[in-house]
């Protein structure tokens, strides 16, 4: 009902999908599906339809074409009352125009759909040739075809069939064709028939049992006399055989009142159009054997006998099939299929080259030469690999592990969804072709089949650009992997790169400038010395690696300047060598960004960490600070001593930042343990160098121990033990005079220490620098650097105001006098967990503090809903909240107390602080905000807030953070929707409650 009143024909044919109600409605009207109004149940059937409009005029022309109205009648009402007729029929008229006019043609074809035994849900081969036995002649056989893909089509539209299974249809429907062409024509030629043996193999789809709907047949026939003639019968029998073979063309191949079948194609035999068009057996081994090219022995991975004489097509098959696995072995086998795939590609028109669903890039052709190269290269030694079939051959390659599961199934779910849009192109007309076509109608048309039907334009275009995306990316993976080339020439003895290698390949693996990425491959692998060999062993690895990466061309530079340092060192091409997860490690590490190659190149011997997991395994806060303080004990100098410091911080940094990149790309996702990691492992790092820092200054001031006791405390991000790559340490420095120390003493040699460390630590050196700030210390800049822990006590009891309170719900002990430390801590506790909450004038005055951030420190022109720190439900939203509960009740639930947000979170929503949906919101948006820092660090080299503006460095992040190439921009409203949650919950929680 619309308004009260009953919604008119028109409004429900347009709801329904037709695309001119008004021409619909008068159909309907015009009394052709029998008298009065149209049934909802068929106005539901046809509204299902890829084309309601084409189903509608097809069924109005097939009911009046029926020979009665009885006819007319029967069709009616079965139509109306039977579903399944309903499904197939209508599926079938909104998507054929051409079966529609064979049904119009030929009106009661359609009680062909009114019921399908359960053998004709799946039916075979058998079950073909049945349905052709009465053809016996070629108008006969042409309409027993037409019947057949009738049925074949309503299965497949309709959903009984999917793809795998329609094409596996259309083989056996096109196998059991050949047969009874074949038949025919020796009907027709008996003379013949009795003078030769004729088989007929069957080649590319047809062969490979994956035919489309309309396709030429490719195949190829085999003549030999009959067994127990003499040597003088070979030649009239092999002529017999083609006139019988010639004339099995024209029965398939003939345009007649029962229109067409498909040409037969005998092009892929022996010296193709030039050659014979039937051989004999020892004719064509002998071709094989001496002058095939490497192209036919492909073709020939799908050569399967089907028609004729069964025992000479065997006898055909058995003698070929071995030369298909060998033929990997040929001299530059991997370069000439490739250079076929290129030629492919160039041939297409330049008006077609963003339509093709078959040979353009990103299109099927690109699956069936990958898995048809990978099948020649892996299959001599595997029978596994055999299959004629595309998909059943990609599944063995991924079962027996020479193609990744992952890789395999976006292939297969990319491969079939290309078929699946061609089989709809194709069905329209019955024409054979491959192009997306122009118009919209059509492209609607296509789209509803496929179940798009809120925007089915858009959404298909979306679909096959998508698809098309993911086959290109795998296809050049496999396809122009150079490894393979090693893998086919076993017997050379070495694996090697190519230096002819065109730059066009460099190009679509991804790289900018190719003659720049050519001059490296040729300063690696030119030569003939030991390491040329090795890098040449290498590289189709490495490679493939930096392809998937954001910037190839920068980790192709990154691994030759690491190269350059350490070529000549007998362990490091040792190691990439023998160690198979160095390699990867190392072209994961230098494609990722600036931040690890910079560290890498200044401690290039670092690379022997990427070995294993253990070389990448963080390493203790022990066992960091007892090697620092002992390269502190080698050095008196205290310039030399730090130093030295450095050079531990530089390696362990690259151990952290390695591991964090390697598993971004093993695990994408937003991996909490990555960044729990790294912020454990930077803090642990930052803190012992701290200590060795601590010991060098105290050494320079007072020799071998201080007049007071000295502890560091480490603050914010640093205390909450969660530092990232570019953090600065916030710390506040506590010492205690000892024994006899006057407090004057004591409090110069104190300050003089701090000074020093923080001298010792500007001192400018190449690597990231190590900042500490001070600044929340008591009186923040205007205050003493250091203070005795009295000093404290009587500051915190007099003047401590809430944002102190706050801060020092972070402090943690991190280097000096441990038991100094630990007291400092029970000094704080009542003011950072104050008995009854912070009070309702204080929590105002911590809201207009983060207001006041908001405002004012956000920097100018930057985007607030992208900036990780200070932005949108960013890391100072989250974190200012959960303070904020622990300010309130930390002090009657001790679960509380600690210093990181993220067990603050857990525990604030095991009280009952937080639910479960605004604890989780508030951790994913956490750790978004985390890694999207770290990520911009490790890619540009330098820290920040907010994601860069270059593509190639936003694509970094965006790798890092999982995203598929091409992906930014989802990337990009993720954030913002993650973010976008977590400030509802941070406006009710900390603004509101």
């Amino acid at each position: 009902m619309v308004g009260g009143r009953r919604e008119s024909l028109f409004g429900q044919l347009a709801r329904r999908g037709f695309s001119d109600p008004a021409a619909a409605e008068e159909l309907l009207h015009s009394g052709a599906l029998g008298p009065g109004g149209p049934d909802n149940t068929l106005l539901d059937g046809l509204g299902a339809t890829a084309d309601p409009d084409l189903a509608l005029h097809a069924l109005v022309r097939v009911t009046e074409n029926q020979p009665e109205q009885a006819d007319r009648t029967l069709l009616v009402k079965t139509l109306t009352s039977s579903k399944p007729l309903r499904d197939r029929l209508l599926s079938v008229l909104g998507a054929s125009e051409a079966l529609g006019d064979h049904l119009a043609a030929h009106p009661d074809e359609w009680r062909v759909l009114v019921s399908f035994d359960t053998a004709d849900l799946h039916p075979g081969l058998a079950d073909f040739e049945t349905a052709l036995a009465g053809a016996d002649d070629p108008d006969r056989l042409r309409l027993a075809y037409r019947r057949a893909l009738l049925m074949i089509a309503a299965r497949d539209l309709s959903g009984t069939s999917g793809f795998v299974e329609t094409a596996a249809e259309l083989a056996d429907l096109a196998t059991a064709t050949l047969r009874a062409a074949l038949r025919i024509a020796q009907a027709e030629s008996p003379e013949d028939a009795e003078r030769c043996r004729l088989a007929v193999i069957a080649m590319g789809k047809c062969g490979g049992g994956e035919l489309n709907y309309v396709s030429d047949v490719d195949v190829i026939f085999v003549g030999e006399a009959p067994e127990g003639a003499d040597q003088e019968a070979e030649g009239p029998a092999v002529q017999a055989a083609t006139r019988l073979a010639a004339r099995l063309m024209r029965i398939c191949s003939d345009t007649t009142a029962e229109g067409t079948i498909w040409p037969v194609d005998a092009n892929l035999r022996p010296e193709g159009r030039n050659g014979p068009l039937v051989r004999s057996l020892a004719s064509h081994v002998a071709y094989y054997h001496r002058w095939a090219k490497t192209w036919e022995f492909q073709a020939l991975l799908k050569a399967r006998p089907v028609a004729g004489d069964r025992a000479l097509g065997e006898e055909y098959h058995a003698a070929l099939a071995p030369l298909v696995w060998e033929a990997a072995a040929r001299d530059n086998f991997v370069v000439d299929v490739q250079q076929m795939r290129r030629r492919v590609e160039e041939s297409i028109p330049a008006a077609h080259a963003g339509r093709e669903l078959k040979l353009g890039p990103g299109g099927l052709r690109d699956v069936e030469f990958a898995v048809q190269l990978l099948q020649l290269v892996h299959g001599r030694g595997d029978a596994e690999l055999r299959s004629p079939t595309t998909l059943s051959a990609l599944s063995a390659l991924a079962d027996r592990g020479y193609v990744g599961r992952v890789d395999a199934a976006q292939l297969d779910a990319s491969y079939q969804f290309l078929r699946t849009v061609e089989h709809r192109i194709q069905l329209h007309r019955l024409r054979r072709t491959h192009l997306m076509p122009d118009s919209e109608e059509e492209l609607r048309s296509i789209g509803r089949s496929l179940g798009f039907l809120k925007d089915p334009v858009a959404e298909l275009n979306r679909a096959w650009r998508r698809h098309a995306a993911v086959v290109r990316r795998l296809h050049e993976k496999l396809f122009y992997r150079p490894l393979l080339e090693s893998v086919a020439q076993l017997d050379a003895g070495e694996a090697r790169l190519s230096l002819g290698a065109a730059e066009e390949r460099l190009v679509a693996l991804g790289y900018d400038d190719p003659t720049a990425a050519l001059r490296h491959l040729k300063a690696l692998a030119s030569g003939v010395s030991r390491k040329a060999s090795i890098q040449r062993t290498l590289l189709p690895v490495l490679l493939d690696r930096f392809a998937d990466s954001a910037d190839p061309d920068a980790g192709l530079l990154g691994f030759r300047k690491v190269s350059d340092a350490l070529g000549n060192t007998p362990w490091y091409l040792r190691l990439l060598r023998d160690e198979g997860a160095a390699a990867e490690n190392l072209a994961r590490v230098v494609a990722s960004g600036r931040f690890a190659t910079d560290l890498l190149l200044r401690a290039p011997e670092a690379v022997s960490l990427l070995g294993g997991e253990e070389g990448l395994r963080p390493r203790s806060r022990e066992a960091l600070e007892q090697e620092i303080l002992a390269a502190v004990g080698r050095h008196p100098v205290a310039e030399e001593a730090v130093a030295a410091v450095r050079g531990v911080r530089r390696r362990e940094l690259f151990r952290t930042a390695a591991a964090d990149v390697i598993d971004a790309y093993a695990e994408p996702g937003l991996r909490p343990e990555s960044v729990d990691r790294v912020g454990a492992a930077v803090t642990d790092l930052t803190a012992a160098a701290l200590a060795g820092a601590l010991r060098t200054a105290a050494r320079t001031h007072s020799g071998d121990e201080l007049p007071t006791r000295f502890a560091i405390i480490g603050m914010g991000r640093f205390g909450g033990q969660e530092l990232n790559y570019g953090s600065d340490a916030d710390v506040m420095f506590v010492h205690e005079p000892r024994e006899g120390v006057s407090d004057e003493e004591a409090s110069r040699a104190a300050h003089a220490v701090a000074n020093e460390l923080r001298r010792l630590l500007q001192i400018p050196a190449p690597d990231p620098p190590l900042l500490i700030d001070a600044d929340l210390r008591p009186e923040g800049k205007s205050g003493p650097l250091v203070r005795s822990l009295t000093g404290y006590e009587a500051y915190y009891r007099r003047w401590s105001r809430v944002w102190e309170s706050q801060a020092l719900l972070r402090a943690q002990p991190m280097a000096g006098d441990e038991e100094l430390g630990e007291r400092f801590l029970a000094l704080v506790d009542p003011v950072r967990y104050p008995e009854g909450g912070p009070g309702e004038d204080a929590e105002r005055e911590i809201r207009r503090l983060k207001a006041r951030m908001e405002a004012e420190r956000l920097p100018r022109g930057a985007d607030p809903t992208l900036h990780a720190k200070l932005g949108r439900g960013g890391l100072s939203d989250v974190e200012w909240t959960v303070q904020l509960l622990q300010l309130r009740h930390a002090h009657d639930r001790p679960e509380l107390r600690t210093p990181r947000t993220r067990p603050a979170l857990a525990a604030a929503r095991a009280a009952g602080l937080l639910d479960e949906e605004d604890f989780r919101t508030l951790d994913e948006a956490w750790l978004l905000a985390s890694r999207v820092r770290n990520a911009v660090l490790l890619v540009r080299g330098r820290p920040g807030d907010t994601f860069p503006n270059a593509t190639r460095e936003l694509s970094g992040v965006a790798r890092y953070l999982g995203y598929d190439p091409g992906h930014a921009g989802e990337m990009l409203e993720d954030y913002r929707r993650t973010t976008r949650r977590a400030r509802a919950v941070v406006d009710r929680i900390f603004y509101e409650s």
